[in-house]
């Protein structure tokens, strides 16, 4: 496997090991781990190192959103130009291009439901180019990034073998 890409899986699964953890799973040396994690980030392949946190178990009010948005793409942009001012917004955590319906998927965060509906009528649905959206907040969270919610879940896929 290529040892860059290794130390990105392992970076994944757990942002905290230390240079010297990764040289020892990977068999680089301290040095090489440090000048490919450094490359990594002046390159902007590697973005940022964080934690997956359960707000539910915090007395932080957290809602989150889904929603998708149908745009008309821009001559000579396409969806990027609107894509981009969308991410200008505080309450977004993400923007995603995706087939479909609906062209963007939009992650918000807010502290109740009715901060986020306003935030789409008064924010999101003006920006010329936008032609619809609808919105899906996220009740519950079962399983993100690998990781299940709620305690005693184990993963009960079949593994596949060759």
């Amino acid at each position: 496997m290529d040892k860059t890409i290794e130390i990105l899986d392992l970076l994944c699964e757990n942002s905290r090991l230390t240079e010297k953890q990764i040289a020892t799973i990977t068999g680089l040396s301290e040095e090489e781990v440090k000048n490919t994690i450094k490359s990594l980030e002046d390159k902007k392949v590697l973005l940022k190192y964080t934690a997956l946190v359960d707000w539910e178990k915090t007395d932080r009010e957290v809602i989150t959103a889904l929603i998708d948005v149908r745009v008309a793409p821009q001559q000579g942009h396409g969806f990027n130009a609107i894509a981009e001012r969308i991410c200008q917004f505080e309450e977004v955590k993400s923007v995603s291009l995706i087939s479909g319906t609906y062209d963007l998927s939009v992650e918000v965060e807010g502290k109740t439901m009715k901060e986020i509906a306003f935030f789409v009528a008064e924010r999101l649905a003006p920006i010329d180019g936008v032609l619809s959206t609808t919105t899906h907040f996220i009740l519950k969270r079962y399983k993100k990034d690998g990781v299940f919610y709620e305690e005693g879940q184990d993963d009960k896929r079949l593994v596949i073998t060759p």
